[in-house]
């Protein structure tokens, strides 16, 4: 089997480490296509420990956001960097405006405040956290656009942003010559989200969502991209042992989905959340899962995704069962 979509011509793999970089976002430095969440990580030891062996797997995108741990998540973020020396080989992701601060006037602070906290003087990517409808986009495109022509950050995009808001946005930076909103950060996974995680989260794993990546080929950062653990998860239907899970998760279409996962990784002899995650893989747009391993093993798990070359008849079948 073999990766097939629109994507594959910019997708190339490292021989050594197996890491797959993306250079759909031009950014002139390796793009690997997984991106690590920091938002689960606590001490330096700890950010340490997982930021190692993502970069020596050849990982380099990293994810942080203002609210994270109340700013701690960037401190360690930006130590980490700093006493590597490897701020120019890294793709950071910054978040800010979170509601209820989702407002124009508080984007340029919050992103000098991580600065400051990551020790850098630009993030490579940046997402409005949350959107505010009660804001025209207009607004939002104008401080985003002054920041970028500031050299603060690169290119911008929105996290739980609707495709609506994203046209809206778009439409008024092309009349206007300003910088469009070039990415989205929505949940995006095989299992489609039945309630919301947080308030204001939005997913993208639905017809018109997905209709719009391929037609635009606007780049993903799919948060959330194996739904939780609920592919690796062997409960029962009843079993309300993770409420998360329970609420975000529990479907009849989704639990038939995890009955396919686990029957083509028994098949093709890996695990079921590497099946989760290669099935992102197959999608026709550029596609850049977050993940969030707690531990190395699960790291591991998640590397040998890449591995696991889905055709898109075998992603229709594992959506559809057709």
């Amino acid at each position: 089997m073999s990766h097939i979509g629109v994507t594959k011509r910019a997708r190339r793999k490292d021989p050594v480490s197996g890491m797959l970089y993306d250079d759909t976002l031009g950014l002139g430095k390796n793009v690997s296509v997984l991106a690590m969440g920091g938002m689960i990580l606590n001490t330096a030891p700890e950010a340490e420990v997982i930021f190692d062996a993502f970069f020596a797997a050849g990982g380099t995108v990293v994810d942080t956001a203002y609210v994270y741990g109340k700013g701690e998540i960037d401190r360690l973020l930006g130590k980490w960097i700093s006493s590597r020396g490897v701020r120019e080989q890294i793709v950071v992701i910054a978040k800010g405006a979170h509601t209820p601060h989702c407002r124009p006037d508080a984007i340029a602070p919050q992103l000098e405040e991580s600065l400051n906290r990551m020790q850098t003087d630009h993030t490579d990517l940046y997402f409005l956290h949350r959107d505010n409808p009660s804001v025209p986009a207009s607004e939002f495109v104008d401080v985003l656009h002054e920041l970028v022509i500031a050299g603060k950050i690169r290119k911008f995009g929105g996290s739980n942003w609707t495709i609506a808001r994203m046209d809206e946005a778009n439409a008024y930076a092309r009349a206007h010559g300003k910088r469009e909103f070039e990415l989205l950060s929505n949940n995006f996974s095989l299992a489609e989200m039945v309630a919301p995680m947080w308030p204001g989260c939005i997913s993208a794993t639905n017809p018109e969502s997905m209709a719009w990546l391929e037609r635009t080929q606007t780049p993903i950062f799919a948060w959330s991209s194996q739904a939780r653990g609920f592919f690796t998860d062997r409960a029962g239907r009843d079993k309300l042992h993770d409420p998360t899970l329970v609420n975000c998760w529990y479907s009849d279409v989704n639990f038939d989905r995890r009955d396919r996962v686990h029957e083509l990784a028994h098949r093709l002899g890996v695990t079921p959340a590497q099946i989760a995650l290669a099935y992102l893989f197959a999608q026709s747009f550029p596609i850049f899962p977050l993940i969030g391993p707690a531990t190395l093993s699960e790291f591991r798990d998640s590397m040998g995704a890449l591995n696991v070359g889905l055709s898109v008849g075998e992603a229709k079948w594992l959506r559809t069962g057709e």
